[in-house]
């Protein structure tokens, strides 16, 4: 499910004008923001881990770096202090 989202996030992230609608593509990013927000701190922690996994065997520079960030622009880091 985790590698789904990122996924979907991945593209969005990286869409143009012409492939969605930039002010739609920001409501998605900042959905998935006040969901993360909602998990429980062992579900955050877990899913940084996971993230964390993922990036760690990511070949796509572009895609590892997304998955680094993550955590922190999706507010998980935030969340935990």
């Amino acid at each position: 499910m985790a590698e789904a989202l990122v996924d979907v996030l991945w593209f969005i992230d990286g869409s143009e004008d012409e492939q969605m609608d930039q002010d739609d593509a920001v409501k998605v990013m900042e959905g998935v923001a006040h969901v993360v927000s909602t998990l429980s701190c062992d579900q955050r922690q877990e899913l940084i881990a996971l993230l964390g996994e993922m990036a760690a065997v990511e070949t796509h520079p572009g895609r590892r770096e997304f998955l680094e960030e993550f955590p922190e622009g999706f507010g998980l880091i935030a969340e935990l202090s």
